[in-house]
Order: structure tokens, then C-alpha cells, then sequence
């Protein structure tokens, strides 16, 4: 069984940044794809950004696009996601997921469905 678990969160003032992190069980982190999506208070979870297996490739919603930056490390199992000049419109909970195996192109990663194990989240308030 595969464990998420997302730090990093809080409260931040408009124009801040935050780095927050997903630690994965197991020994395969460096098999999967991994991304990040996000969640505001009577908002069905958005795609945010995701990464390829190696990290080379990534793609990004487009209202993140130029401030977000998803990165990995394999060797820590760990998925992170920068965020610079955050905006009151990007508070919502966070949470990383471990995609399904097989995928054309990373385009295809960017709704619930290709996911297959979740973290609980962190929330993330960006105030005005």
C-alpha cells in the first residue's frame, strides 16, 4: 500500500511563497508518474501540475504556469511543488497523488481518473 503524505502548507500573504513537499512510501516512487491538485471550498478538485516519472517532463494548469514549479527527487521519494507570487485565488487544500503506470503523454495526467493513491492534503491560505 502506498502512503502520501504533503507538508508544508499555511498561511501566506499575497505575493508569498510556499514549497510544499509529498513524502511516498515504498520502492517504487521512481516508477510513476506523480501530480498535484487542488481543492477550494465548494470546488471540485483542479489539476495543478504533474511529473513525469524521471522528471524531465511536466505540465502545468494554466493559472499557475510561471509561478508553480513541480520538481522530485527519487531518491527521497519526494514530490515538491514551489509556489511564487501566490494569489488569494490559490487557497485551497493540496494534495499529491501517485498516477496510474501507463500513459501516452503527460497531458493525459490531468484529471482525478489517473490517479490511483492520494495524500490527505494541506491547506493552503493565501490572504489578500
Amino acid at each position: 500500500q502506498v502512503q502520501l503524505v504533503e507538508s508544508g502548507g499555511g498561511l501566506v500573504q499575497a505575493g508569498g511563497s510556499l514549497r510544499l513537499s509529498c513524502a511516498a512510501s515504498g520502492r517504487t516512487f521512481s516508477a510513476y508518474a506523480m501530480g498535484w491538485f487542488r481543492q477550494a471550498p465548494g470546488k471540485e478538485r483542479q489539476f495543478v501540475s504533474v511529473i513525469s516519472e524521471s522528471g524531465d517532463t511536466t505540465y502545468y494548469e494554466d493559472s499557475v504556469k510561471g509561478r508553480f514549479t513541480i520538481s522530485r527527487d527519487n531518491a527521497k521519494n519526494t514530490v515538491y511543488l514551489q509556489m511564487n507570487s501566490l494569489k488569494p485565488e490559490d487557497t485551497a487544500v493540496y494534495s499529491c497523488a501517485r498516477a496510474f503506470g501507463f500513459y501516452q503523454r503527460i497531458t493525459d495526467l490531468t484529471t482525478t481518473q489517473r490517479y490511483n493513491f492520494w495524500g490527505q492534503g494541506t491547506q493552503v491560505t493565501v490572504s489578500s
